[in-house]
């Protein structure tokens, strides 16, 4: 554990770097600290810090910026959060209000971009078990039906399904009612036993839509795969710690594009109880070593169903973008609860 004097130290050189970049001495410690400290004192502390790996020195200049660890002692231990200005809460209360579950998540991700400056992702898992509130055909050709599918909790999936053979609208509203009367409230994966059974006692062109509204509703909601919503990544381009090393930020740009590691780190986000970091190398994902990235888990009605978060340098404001995530998460959780 650091004394008092290496805290403060520590807190006021990580905050100054943030600020503006520049590796930090001793003799502008020695001005903003207000401790009462010789300049070979304060070189001392920095010393020991540097030799428990929380600050480093760059070759070219003799001040100190901090490390990965010396970040994480920051966040975990000195940081005070700030309060999210009130233009920026207005913002997110103005967008994230009920609406379609996959445009507000579009929205999420491209307010955490606006806000932070940074890259925001959501990952938006297709939930196995969803129940179905009921089914809907739209004739678009003669063999060309619109399969409209709604879940219980809002969620609209638009398929189209080609069929074999034209059907009338009165054929199309039958199967609709029957499919609802008898399925509503229940997941494919409920459905699938029963429906094959009731199968065998429908009329055989009903049967053949039957099938297809199965097939195309096991393929939209019986699966558990994961997709992840990305804004801002020219965002990245405007940040000077990232763009100095172009090879680290074409395999960054080549993260996105992929998003197999992405979506797995997410996926760790997705099992805690708040706000989490990961600073450098703690993400366990190559490209991201230089980056900090900070998630929060989303909710539909109690249950977590997501995560959202901000990727940009591990010199970031973590005061101000750490309660940007953490309300973006709160505020699309009611929004998405509302129905």
């Amino acid at each position: 554990m650091l004394n008092e004097r290496a805290r403060i130290l520590l807190k006021t050189l990580v905050e100054r770097y943030i600020e503006d970049g520049q590796p930090v001495g001793s003799r502008t410690l020695s001005r903003q600290t207000g401790l009462n400290l010789s300049p070979a004192s304060i070189r001392n502390i920095m010393a020991d810090l540097e030799e428990g790996g929380y600050i480093a020195s760059p070759h070219t200049s003799a001040g100190r910026v901090p490390t990965a660890r010396g970040y994480r002692f920051f966040v975990d231990s000195l940081l005070t959060v700030k309060p999210l200005a009130g233009a920026e809460l207005d913002q997110l209360q103005h967008s994230l209000t009920p609406d379609d579950p996959q445009r507000l998540v579009n929205t999420a991700s491209h307010l955490l971009a606006e806000l932070t400056r940074y890259a925001g992702v959501v990952l938006t898992p297709k939930r196995r078990n969803q129940q179905l509130r009921q089914i809907e055909f739209l004739s678009l050709s003669d063999k060309r039906i619109l399969l409209i599918m709604v879940t219980m909790d809002g969620e609209v999936q638009n398929r189209v399904i080609l069929t074999q053979q034209p059907y009338t609208p009165s054929q199309l509203t039958r199967t609709a009612n029957f499919f609802n009367h008898h399925f509503s409230g229940l997941s494919f994966e409920q459905v699938r036993p029963r429906l094959q059974q009731e199968l065998r006692e429908l009329q055989a062109d009903i049967s053949r839509l039957m099938e297809a509204v199965l097939q195309t509703g096991t393929e939209a909601f019986g699966s558990a795969s994961t997709d992840c919503v990305v804004a801002g990544e020219a965002n990245l381009l405007n940040t000077p710690d990232l763009v100095a090393d172009m090879g680290r930020l074409r395999e960054l740009f080549g993260l996105f594009e992929q998003r197999t590691e992405l979506l797995q780190l997410l996926e760790i986000g997705h099992r805690a109880s708040g706000v989490q970091l990961f600073i450098g190398a703690e993400s366990g994902v190559a490209p991201l070593d230089e980056c900090s990235v900070i998630t929060a888990p989303y909710e539909v009605n109690g249950e977590v169903v997501g995560t959202l978060g901000v990727i940009g340098p591990t010199r970031m404001a973590y005061e101000r973008v750490i309660p940007i995530v953490d309300i973006t998460a709160r505020l699309l959780s009611s929004a998405l609860s509302y129905h």
